[in-house]
């Protein structure tokens, strides 16, 4: 029974490990007027300013850049 208890710990814990990886944020940055796509999970102070997510994929993280409505409709980096 005991060694059933600790596989159990071990599974979820390498299982929350797994779920870290990947995830996505999208900050408003006030210093350079963009939102931009992080992959830790931001702290609103100074120039970051709000916060939205995570996400699971750069590609859910770049959809929810595109629908707010304070971040500029295109990345002036982008090519």
């Amino acid at each position: 029974m005991r060694s059933l208890i600790l596989a159990g710990v071990m599974m979820f814990g390498a299982a929350t490990a797994c779920l870290a990886d990947g995830l996505y944020w999208v900050v408003g940055n006030l210093s350079t007027g963009k939102c931009d796509i992080v992959t830790s999970n931001p702290v609103i102070t100074g120039d970051i300013w709000f916060e939205d997510g995570p996400y699971n994929s750069l590609a859910d993280a770049k959809l929810a850049r595109s629908t707010i409505t304070v971040c500029p409709e295109k990345d002036p980096t982008a090519k």
